[in-house]
């Protein structure tokens, strides 16, 4: 994995995220650019309706899954602006990078790596993340990664994580948590994440894995004094109750290449905690019921809760009726003044049928074990 050289005016190299069909390729930038990615012959841009943006410090290019795992590479191309006119704008030259790309393995193990709850720390959990160095399939980065939305540029450790973990060069998942949604930036988040037409939740293919990234919102009811009615969370959950079961009708998750699938998702809905954070039973389990009556996931990856452990059927977190092992795969160790000496992520081998779930440290110890 190389991460360097990277353009002076990238803020880090371009990250690889899988939404749909489909990779978005997205890198922060410093300045006003032109933005492509060329995959082959063929050119995808950054645009709005045709007309390609500049006026951003992020750029968003989708490619079909297939095209770039055929590929095996892409050429991410950009012209810095000089003066955006009416006619005959003023550009640099275009430069250009390459960057190999490797998709989950065909055949074989495949190696997951998950981190959530990082709340702003780098230093632990980016060692953490690289347990599997170049040998790496997935990173799942699970929400709460930052501490809170109130600038945009606390956004950019998501970039960082992938980074210093894929080197731009193998797909990454991502995935909200409650405290991404807190601050005056929070809104703006739909421009600085991956999504689905403006919607954070969606399904995803990488091979022989197929899954659904979803949002639980926040963790408290919407009239909480904590925020200040600025949050509509009961409604949202309600449209994401309609995609849930449009996407068990449309069995798209019956695929007969498809061996594995995962639930992504912060907070493991299951799971019931005490009040003020008991909120939507009703409507969780009739997610978890969907879950296990029509697409029989094999396993859920959440965080949330600061801890890790494996719930297996009518284990800990089965509240509502678990569908499948639900695996919270996260937590940051602190010292009394609650600055972080280290970083427990969650390392996933896939053969065949077998699972095995690897909680990890910063130097790549394995803490415990558990096959599924």
């Amino acid at each position: 994995m190389n991460t360097e050289p990277k353009s002076e005016e990238f803020t880090t190299v371009p990250a690889v995220f899988a939404v749909e069909d489909s990779y978005q390729i997205m890198v922060p930038v410093k300045c006003g650019m032109l933005f492509w990615v060329e995959v082959g012959k063929e050119k995808y841009f950054d645009h709005s309706n045709g007309v390609i943006r500049s006026d951003t410090l992020i750029h968003r290019v989708s490619v079909p899954t297939k095209v770039l795992d055929a590929a095996g590479k892409y050429t991410v191309c950009f012209k810095k602006v000089i003066k955006r006119e009416p006619y005959y704008t003023e550009t640099e030259e275009t430069k250009t990078k390459t960057y190999n790309f490797y998709p989950v393995r065909t055949d074989g193990v495949i190696n997951i790596y998950h981190i959530a709850d990082t709340h702003g720390d780098f230093s632990f959990s980016s060692k953490a993340g690289k347990y599997f160095g170049g040998d790496i399939d997935l990173l799942i980065l699970n929400g709460d990664i930052i501490d809170h939305s109130s600038d945009v540029k606390n956004f950019e450790i998501i970039f960082k994580l992938c980074e210093a973990i894929t080197g731009g060069e193998h797909p990454c998942i991502f995935s909200r948590g409650n405290h991404d949604l807190r601050g005056s930036c929070a809104e703006k988040m739909v421009d600085y994440y991956p999504n689905s037409n403006g919607k954070s939740y969606y399904t995803f293919r990488l091979g022989r894995i197929w899954g659904i990234v979803l949002d639980c919102g926040e963790d408290k009811s919407d009239s909480n004094a904590e925020y200040g009615g600025t949050v509509c969370f009961s409604g949202f959950r309600k449209e994401e109750t309609e995609f849930l079961k449009k996407v068990a009708k449309d069995g798209e998750y019956l695929d007969k290449d498809i061996e594995y699938k995962l639930i992504i998702v912060h907070i493991p809905f299951t799971y019931t905690l005490d009040s003020p954070f008991n909120i939507e039973k009703e409507l969780f389990k009739s997610w978890a019921d969907i879950l296990k009556d029509k697409i029989k996931p094999d396993a859920i990856i959440a965080g949330h809760l600061h801890r890790t452990c494996v719930s297996k059927i009518g284990g800990e977190l089965d509240s509502k009726g678990q569908p499948c092992p639900v695996i919270v795969g996260s937590c940051a160790l602190r010292d009394q003044n609650n600055a972080v000496t280290d970083f427990i992520g969650c390392a996933l081998t896939i053969d065949g049928g077998k699972t095995d779930v690897m909680f990890t440290d910063s130097e790549r110890n394995v803490l415990s074990r558990e096959t599924l």
